[in-house]
Parts: structure tokens; C-alpha cells; sequence
């Protein structure tokens, strides 16, 4: 015992006060963090670092390691969420505000002993690799923890932050790349994990990572990247992939991409862009003409394109639980202000698809208003995230299991964008925007009863669920349709992802 009643075990133990039980600790490689034990019996850390804040000389450089600390750094609040625009309504933020100071991470855990060895998820926001935050209530990792499941999120570098290309940058790189800042940090906290999660009740071996759309994005790129090589037991993702319609550029172009926007902002030299304070880089992003800065092939952190590397089997070999929502685009997006008529579908299409207007009108057929979402949505990420299980399920030697959502929430007619996420990691009622039903919950119970079991043993059936078949490649794949109710059934869909693998061998 020390003066303060604490029991210090082996390096990476969680500790207890006995005098004061609120005040968990745990050891990690750089030092001792103390956290909050909730009323739930669930134990948060939140904000501690997984690497050094990248400022300065390190803007634009892969992550570095955490400054080791003395003494008991408090783990009672989130850190900064990284540099971003308000850009989506719908995300809520706990941090205190934006930092270039933001590569913290957040830890629940139902562990009293750092013996238990416990599955472990690690969850990456969503918001298209220019906004998100591990702080939104809807990815509090509490009620999954409460599974018995170390959960974590993950803040990443966005926006110009995260993923600008540059050949000065590419030139100081000791791997000749540059770009994919933020998947680098996404790497970095899974080897932070690797190193530290016995600490808090987890076992190292036993990892599944998981998003929603840019973090679903991100999960298949840790499935490729020799960064996260090992790291990986399992993988779920919710709409979205990178091996979508829109290939991430190789870094030739997005250096010149890179370089272009330098120039146009005033700052055409590394040093002039790493001299620009912060917040002023940030601004010039609301600069019409700006680029969208994501995710490219760069040879290092994306040694290939994604397609072809899981075509070629070079993924990581785990088990895959990924799907998308009934109405990830509107209809809108293809008619524009005219009304839902076959006339106005086929001209939207023969404007899309010139001479492949017909074939599109087949592939998607029946009903206007459906047909036209539904090519929204493909076309937006529903086409990328079919095309990621469908190669996994021929590549990648495990299982792989796909769903379809189709619940809307209160009030709302189809299941949009990132709707399903409170349902999933069991946060209906961290969302005070709807008034949840019975209903709600009862399937947000069973879509956390799925991934929780998908997480503990990579297989989402268990006692009192439907049964969850195994997906295939190819024609009518098994699917989970999570509605009131859920059911399994094959998929219809087949026809719209042949038209759109078509289009791509066109181009």
C-alpha cells in the first residue's frame, strides 16, 4: 500500500481505493491514470493521450509517442476534438472544443481485475474525415461495456489536418508518402491498445474495430494497412468503404491537389503551411473550390488500391459484420426538384448514363421514388460497402455477415445516414431529439445483442435472436434485415450492384 490507500499490483493493473472505491486506476506504458467509476459499475477514462499532440513540427507527420508523465494523471474528461468546421447537425459534442492537441482516446470497462482478459471494441467516428469526435453521446461506450466489453473511441486527425498530400511532405517522409495522417493515428491507438488494454481489463488479442461511414471507411483501411497488421481479431462496418466508386486518388495527384491549395491559400511552402496558426488554417477551408481532404492510395499507409488489395487477399483474415441502411441517399439527388415519373427518372438517367440509361432503368426498376433512393444510395456508399463484403466474403477466409437496416426513428419515414448508430451501441437514450418507443428499444437490444456477440466470439447469433446466416459472394447473399421485426432473408439487391460493377469496368 502507498500513503494514498492505493494498491499498486504489476505495471497495467486497474487499482481500487479502499477508502475511496470512485477512483479507479490503471498503469499504462506512460504513466498511471485515474477514472470515474459510473453508477452503471462501469469504469471511463476519458482524454488520455495515445501519442504526442501533433503541433508545430509534427503537423503532418505520423503520430509520435506519448510524453510519459509522473505521478496520477486524472482520466475525468475528454480531450479536445480535433480541427473542424460545423459542418453536420446531428453531431453533439462532450469535449471542451477543438485542438490541433487531439490525439486522446476514451476507455469503459467493466473490469475489476486486469485478469479478466474481456473482448475489446474500438470504435472510430463517423462524419467524412472532416468532423466527429469521441465524445458524441452516441458512441458512449458505457451500455456496451456493459456487456462485458472494453470499449474505447478514438479521436483521429481530419480535414486538411489529416490527410493533405504535399510533395514537400512527401519529400521529409522517410516512406516518400504523405496524406492518411488520420488513419496513421487510427493505427497508431490500435498499437496503443495492443501495448495497453490488459490494464484495463482487456485482452490484446481479441480486438474489433468498428465505425460508421468515415469510420466505416477507416476499418477497411486497417484491414489493409501494414500498420495495423496483427492488431485485428474482428471487423464491423456500418455504410461505407473504401472500395466505393470514387478509388482514393494515388498520392501523385493528391500531392498536386496539395500543392494547389497551398498556393491558393497564400502558403505555397511547407514552412509557410506549418507556420499558419491553427485556426486560420481551419478557416481557409470554408474557402470556395476547396478540396475534400480524405483518404489516398499512398503507397505506404494504402500500399495499393483497397479493391485490388482485398481481391488479392492481402487483408487482415477476420471475421466481418457490415451492412448499410435503407435510405443512405434521397431521391433527390436524382430527380432534383422534378417529381418521381418514369419520364423524369429515365432523363435523370440518360443524364448520368448516356448510353447505359437503359440498363440502368433495368437494374433499377419498379417503383420511382424506391428505385431513385436506392441509386442514391449506392452511389453514395451503399455500392462500397457491398463490394467490400462481397470480396472479403470470396478473399478473406472467415465469416462474413451483412445486414440491411430499415428501421426509421420516431417521426421519420426511412432509415437515413448514421440513423442506426444509437440502436447498435445501445445509446437511444443519449438522444433526446426523439421520443423513443418500446419498439425502439427492443430492437436497439437486439442489434446490440448482435454486435455484442459478433465482438465476444465473431459470430453474431445467440440465444433468443433470429439466426444470422452467413453471407456469400455473388448472387442472393444471406442477409439480417434489423426491423420490427428483424428477419433473415436474400438479398434483392443483386441487379443494382452488377449495373454499378459494370460502370467501373467501363471507366
Amino acid at each position: 500500500m502507498n500513503k494514498f490507500g492505493f494498491l499498486l499490483i504489476a505495471a497495467g493493473a486497474i487499482t481500487f481505493n479502499s477508502q475511496a472505491a470512485s477512483a479507479p486506476r490503471a498503469a499504462t506504458a506512460a504513466g498511471v491514470v485515474e477514472g470515474t467509476l459510473e453508477a452503471s459499475g462501469v469504469t471511463s477514462y476519458k482524454g488520455i493521450p495515445f501519442a504526442a499532440p501533433p503541433v508545430g513540427d509534427l503537423r503532418w507527420k505520423a503520430p509520435q509517442p506519448a510524453q510519459k508523465w509522473q505521478g496520477v494523471r486524472k482520466a475525468d474528461h475528454f480531450g479536445p476534438r480535433a480541427m473542424q468546421l460545423p459542418l453536420f447537425g446531428d453531431m453533439v459534442f462532450r469535449s471542451s472544443g477543438v485542438s490541433e492537441d487531439c490525439l486522446y482516446l476514451n476507455v469503459w470497462t467493466p473490469a475489476k481485475s486486469p485478469k479478466a482478459k474481456l473482448p475489446v471494441l474500438v470504435y472510430f467516428y463517423g462524419g467524412g474525415f472532416a468532423a466527429g469526435d469521441g465524445s458524441e453521446p452516441r458512441y458512449d461506450g458505457e451500455t456496451m461495456a456493459k456487456q462485458g466489453i472494453v470499449t474505447l473511441t478514438v479521436n483521429y486527425r481530419l480535414n486538411v489536418f489529416g490527410f493533405l498530400a504535399h510533395p514537400e511532405l512527401s519529400a521529409e517522409s522517410p516512406n516518400k508518402a504523405s496524406g492518411n495522417y488520420g488513419l496513421m493515428d487510427q493505427a497508431a491507438a490500435l498499437q496503443w491498445v495492443r501495448k495497453n488494454i490488459a490494464a484495463f481489463g482487456g485482452d490484446p488479442a481479441r480486438v474489433t474495430i468498428a465505425g460508421e461511414s468515415a469510420g466505416s471507411w477507416s476499418v477497411s483501411a486497417q484491414m489493409i494497412t501494414p500498420l495495423s497488421k496483427g492488431l485485428i481479431a474482428g471487423a464491423i462496418g456500418e455504410s461505407g468503404s473504401l472500395l466505393g466508386l470514387n478509388a482514393p486518388p494515388p498520392l501523385a495527384e493528391a500531392e498536386k491537389n496539395g500543392a494547389a491549395f497551398a498556393e491558393k491559400i497564400g502558403a505555397p511552402t511547407l514552412a509557410a503551411l506549418r507556420a499558419l496558426p491553427a485556426q486560420q488554417l481551419l478557416e481557409t477551408l470554408k474557402q470556395p473550390g476547396t478540396p475534400w481532404f480524405s483518404a489516398i492510395q499512398d503507397g505506404y499507409v494504402l500500399p495499393r488500391q483497397p479493391a485490388a488489395m482485398y481481391a488479392a487477399g492481402e487483408q487482415a483474415k477476420v471475421p466481418l459484420l457490415a451492412g448499410w441502411n435503407s435510405q443512405e441517399g434521397h431521391y433527390r439527388q436524382i430527380l432534383g426538384d422534378k417529381e418521381a415519373t418514369a419520364e423524369n427518372f429515365d432523363s435523370a438517367l440518360k443524364q448520368l448514363y448516356g448510353e447505359r440509361a437503359a440498363a440502368a432503368r433495368q437494374a433499377y426498376s419498379g417503383d420511382v421514388m424506391q428505385a431513385a433512393t436506392d441509386l442514391a444510395g449506392d452511389r453514395f456508399i451503399a455500392y462500397g460497402t457491398w463490394k467490400w463484403l462481397d470480396t472479403h466474403a470470396r478473399t478473406g477466409g472467415k465469416p462474413v455477415y451483412r445486414y440491411y437496416y430499415s428501421h426509421p426513428r420516431p417521426g421519420e419515414t426511412g432509415a437515413g445516414h448514421s440513423v442506426e448508430i444509437e440502436y447498435a451501441l445501445g445509446n437511444l437514450p443519449g438522444n433526446k431529439v426523439y421520443s423513443w418507443t418500446e419498439e425502439d428499444a427492443a430492437l436497439s437490444s437486439q442489434m446490440q445483442a448482435y454486435f455484442a456477440n459478433f465482438i465476444k466470439t465473431g459470430n453474431p447469433n445467440g440465444a433468443g435472436l433470429p439466426v444470422w446466416q452467413k453471407a456469400n459472394s455473388g448472387k442472393g447473399s444471406p442477409l439480417m434485415r434489423l426491423d420490427v421485426p428483424s428477419s433473415s432473408m436474400i438479398a434483392t439487391d443483386d441487379a443494382h450492384f452488377e449495373f454499378q460493377e459494370r460502370q467501373l469496368q467501363i471507366k
